[in-house]
């Protein structure tokens, strides 16, 4: 009867699509297997539709504005028909920001890139997005959809980041971090997105690579991705996206792979990250601005995916006051010499609120790790700490972490859970998680009800 029934889903799905005499997009809908209740997953299929060359729009190898102008002018071509596939051929095309629309596919041939220039006034005005989990106006992403609706970034082609200006942002001097003061200032105090313009000659606040803001039937496959001023790949407020088959490299400062933050229904599979950060980083906002917007991140599945790098495999937090539950990682692989400090690592602090519940992860291989398996802390707030006050406390509770059949060859600990005196942190359960040598304590524990660790059954 289910099966019966997804299979008329599919067909009034895909009926539906074709109303408009020229739009040929199909509604595809993934059913994900998880230990929680995961909903469908829908994203578009571009099969039927009519194509675009970026080259019969004007683009020219090595003219950024031609090459911009042209992307620009066949995504909106694509858009006003209902749909459409925008073809980036073969070569390196030099471009600025891109704009997607709704019922658009971004497709990179074979061998080509698209090369995203390094200036930063080549990603203004600025744009409605986030950083650090406080919404902004700010340079916009190099990738950038809002409010879309059945879009894909598609390919055996390159995304690559010039990265010239951005790696001198890396660093952050007083200036900047002023700059952070003033936004944290105004996300705390209920100030209007509009009125926090963090476009300036001092902020230097990096834009994310690819930001999905506010959309909803998200497909981002095949491709590679090389460098990054920022987060990588941003569903933000988004949900039914899947991350398929990709390539990511960038070890650059806050490089994380994968942010999905106050987004839902997400797959990620068959993907290769090497990070100069978290390789998945969950989130879901920072402090008053998440209690405003009161969207959790929830009903996210990672599987069959390597890192060859990144300092977490998974990372929940520290930005996650809007809650974050049922996410569960499995079949995954950390390649034996990567830099990683921990497998899985919550972390938050009396600032933050929200929650954590319902943490799966099952079937990991690791070799060394530099600190261990699983770390849980509650009173992480890195350069914030002295940076600015606590204006409203609220702790994090956290809850019902599954650990399962995770193996690694070298950790200082196993785990690593410190909690609060009032708020302990509750129903951590670990089955055969295994490590050869282990250098310091096994288990380091402060203020955790329920610990429970099997070992594995023979």
């Amino acid at each position: 009867m289910k099966t019966t029934k997804t299979l008329l889903l599919i067909l009034i799905s895909i009926i539906f699509s074709c109303k408009k005499e020229d739009a040929h997009i199909k509604i595809i809908e993934i059913q994900v297997e998880a230990p929680f209740e995961m909903p469908t997953i829908k994203i578009p299929d571009f099969s039927n539709c009519k194509q675009f060359l970026i080259t019969d729009f004007g683009a020219v190898k090595g003219d950024k504005e031609a090459t911009s102008k042209a992307i620009q002018q066949a995504i909106d071509k694509a858009n006003s028909i209902g749909g459409g596939i925008v073809i980036i051929p073969e070569g390196e095309w030099l471009t600025k920001k891109i704009h997607l629309k709704s019922h658009v596919n971004l497709h990179l041939k074979k061998d080509a890139v698209l090369l995203f220039s390094e200036k930063p006034e080549d990603y203004l005005p600025a744009v409605h997005t986030s950083w650090e989990g406080m919404e902004c106006y700010n340079y916009s992403p190099l990738i950038y959809a809002y409010q879309c609706k059945n879009i894909a970034i598609t390919g055996q082609g390159k995304l690559k980041a010039k990265m010239d200006v951005w790696k001198v942002w890396f660093a952050r001097p007083k200036p900047h971090m002023n700059s952070l003061k003033r936004l944290y200032n105004l996300a705390s105090y209920n100030k209007p997105v509009e009125e926090r313009q963090m476009v300036n000659d001092t902020a230097n606040f990096r834009p994310h690579f690819i930001q999905f803001n506010r959309s909803e039937n998200i497909l981002l496959e095949g491709v590679s991705i090389e460098n990054s001023p920022f987060w990588t790949i941003h569903p933000y407020l988004s949900k039914n996206v899947v991350i398929r088959n990709i390539k990511v490299k960038a070890h650059g400062h806050n490089n994380d792979g994968v942010d999905p933050e106050m987004s839902q229904n997400i797959l990620i599979e068959d993907c290769i990250f090497d990070q100069g950060d978290d390789a998945i980083a969950v989130k879901s906002g920072r402090n008053q601005d998440a209690w405003r917007l009161n969207t959790p991140s929830k009903n996210i599945v990672m599987r069959n995916c390597t890192m060859i790098n990144g300092h977490q495999l998974l990372a929940i937090g520290s930005e996650l006051s809007g809650g974050i539950e049922n996410v569960f990682v499995e079949n995954c692989n950390v390649v034996d010499g990567a830099k990683m400090f921990h497998l899985v690592f919550i972390k938050t602090n009396e600032r933050r609120g929200g929650y954590v519940k319902n943490i799966y992860v099952d079937n990991i291989k690791a070799g060394a790790i530099q600190n261990g398996i699983l770390g849980i802390e509650t009173d992480v707030l890195y350069q914030w700490r002295d940076l600015v006050p606590t204006i409203e406390r609220r702790l994090t509770p956290i809850h019902d972490v599954h650990l399962t059949n995770v193996s690694a060859t070298k950790t200082e600990f196993l785990s690593r859970i410190l909690g609060q005196e009032e708020l302990p942190i509750k129903n951590i359960f670990l089955n055969n998680v295994t490590v050869d040598s282990i250098s310091n304590q096994k288990h380091i524990h402060e203020h955790v009800i329920n610990f429970s660790e099997l070992p594995k059954i023979k």
